[in-house]
């Protein structure tokens, strides 16, 4: 229970339906802000939140202490990656090495059945090969399989997602308010929980590794100076404002190059590519393969997943039909084959990537 609506309604909707239900709150972060848009979820404040629903739904409930493991697992690898020239996904971290790991391992260790989460996703069973699925939430707009892509077979067997029924946010706040939880109209956290310095991400990495940033050159593609950066970490693949620079055409960071601290521009036609090289392929409803395989994908959690070939082997990449825009390292890209997510992995630097190959024919894809 992270102290916001989606938990809540998720405890309370297991409560009704008959189960016996325990409130596990991760404290992983100290902050503790007045202002909900800035309370991130499992601080200070939003263990309290969690507190008060807890004692509505009459059932009992613990916090547990995971500041130093969340430090060590999210925070210095979010750190590093930006200094490696890279932009993190934080919330797959956390998913990957706290919830599904730690806090998963003491809900065993208290006797309980399934690791009920507010995330909108769904998990099946193939009465086939007998090897569970997770799938997209039924009600699209909300969906979070993307940021659990790396659960294995055995903690999509100890976990449940009730809200992957759910059709929208509004029908969730809607069952907040019959269940009379104060957190119905409580909006939801930004996007990385620890960060609540008002300078944002960049303010954060300033004050936690200032050695990271230094003056340095923005260059186009061919290498000629055009200005004056004041850090590599200040930049994402695909940012356009904020750079500095002005021209006949917007001008896009196409690369970071942190070794030379150097940031690469670029036209939005250079952002273009049909080939995501990845790193860490995990393969979730399937055996791994290295027989090509049609999907669908997407490279970023907002994106509408585009047709695309899943390359296996010992490097794989995604083939898209049709070029996308600011494939981004250390982003995730995951696949899917209709309903289900097939795998997923990190996006690894472009330098090097395949060529451009002929599309392999079509497969069907089992929906």
């Amino acid at each position: 229970m992270s102290g916001g609506v989606d938990s809540s309604v998720a405890a309370a909707v297991l409560k009704k339906r008959g189960f016996e239900v325990i409130g596990l709150t991760m404290q992983i972060w100290q902050e503790s802000q007045t202002d909900p848009r800035h309370a991130g979820c499992c601080s200070l404040g939003a263990v309290e939140d969690a507190r008060r629903v807890a004692r509505v739904l009459d059932i009992p409930h613990y916090v547990m202490n995971f500041k130093e493991e969340f430090r060590q697992s999210v925070i210095e690898n979010f750190i590093d990656e930006y200094e490696r020239g890279r932009t993190p996904n934080p919330c797959v971290q956390c998913n990957k090495h706290v919830k599904f790991e730690i806090l998963l391992q003491k809900m065993q260790e208290l006797g309980c059945e399934r690791l009920v989460t507010g995330h909108y996703a769904r998990i099946r069973r193939d009465a086939k090969s007998g090897r569970y699925r997770l799938m997209r939430a039924r009600g699209g707009g909300k969906d979070q399989s993307y940021v659990l892509y790396m659960l294995d077979q055995s903690q999509l067997a100890a976990s449940y997602f009730p809200m992957g029924e759910i059709a929208d946010k509004a029908e969730t706040r809607e069952l907040a308010r019959s269940f009379g939880l104060s957190v119905a109209d409580k909006p939801d956290s930004q996007e990385i929980c620890f960060v609540s310095e008002a300078g944002g991400y960049q303010e954060f990495l300033r004050k936690a590794r200032p050695e990271i940033f230094g003056k340095g050159e923005i260059v186009d593609r061919d290498g000629k100076t055009l200005g004056e950066h004041e850090g590599v970490a200040d930049f994402t693949i695909g940012q356009r404002r904020g750079i500095g620079l002005s021209g006949k055409k917007p001008l896009y960071v196409l690369e970071l190059k942190p070794r030379e601290n150097q940031v690469v521009v670029g036209e939005v036609e250079d952002l273009e590519t049909k080939n995501v090289p990845l790193d860490g392929l995990f393969w979730s409803a399937i055996q791994p393969t290295d027989e090509p395989l049609r999907v669908e994908a997407k490279i970023r959690y907002n994106m509408a997943p585009q047709r695309a070939t899943l390359h296996g082997g010992d490097q794989p990449y995604l083939e898209f039909d049709l070029p996308i825009r600011a494939a981004t390292p250390g982003q995730i890209a995951v696949a899917y084959r209709g309903q289900t997510v097939i795998a997923g992995g990190t996006i690894r630097s472009l330098d090097g990537r395949p060529s451009q190959r002929s599309i392999v024919p079509e497969l069907i894809a089992s929906r």
